[in-house]
């Protein structure tokens, strides 16, 4: 017999495997058995956004913190889309929303530090990737766009320093 958390674990699988088309119909047939769980519509909200369903995946992200509010990867996922929308100011506010109920995630920090960034605010997104280093020390993306903010400030210095230390972990990965 179908249930629903079989059906969200194939969906997952398959987006996982960048299947996010297949993956949709198995989170509606999944929502269509527990229509409020907030994962699925969650889990839902990631396959349209992965097949550029925007209006569609911002639909269950939303319905998604409506029932639970605490989803923080709902609220990163909003504010990924409206970035992407150049809705900069609705990103900033989804970024804070996520940041507000898990200050820990390093990949929120990032996110915002590039809001920042590409808005030309060099000192507060200076200030996010710092952050987002220092959840997670190895985080590739964060050290990158920290080695550029610093450049970017005139801080040749601490650009040097993110640089050798970028070069470090990509020879760690060979």
């Amino acid at each position: 017999m179908e249930n629903a958390a079989n059906l969200n674990n194939s969906g997952v699988a398959l987006t996982e495997a960048n299947q996010p088309f297949e993956a949709i119909p198995l989170f509606r047939r999944a929502l269509s058995i527990e229509p409020e769980n907030p994962l699925l519509w969650l889990n839902l909200g990631i396959a349209q956004q992965k097949t550029g369903e925007y209006d569609e995946a911002m639909e269950s992200f939303q319905r998604s913190v409506l029932i639970n509010d605490n989803l923080v990867e709902a609220w990163h996922s909003m504010g990924l889309i409206y970035y992407e929308m150049r809705e900069f100011k609705l990103s900033e506010d989804c970024y804070m929303k996520a940041l507000s109920r898990d200050g820990s995630d390093p990949k929120t920090w990032n996110n915002l530090g590039v809001l920042h960034f590409n808005q030309c605010q060099f000192e507060e997104a200076r200030n996010c990737f710092e952050k987002s280093v220092s959840l997670s020390p190895h985080y590739h993306d964060a050290l990158f766009n920290l080695r550029d903010t610093c450049r970017e400030l005139g801080d040749f210095r601490a650009a040097a320093e993110f640089e050798r230390v970028l070069g470090t972990l990509g020879s760690q990965i060979e």
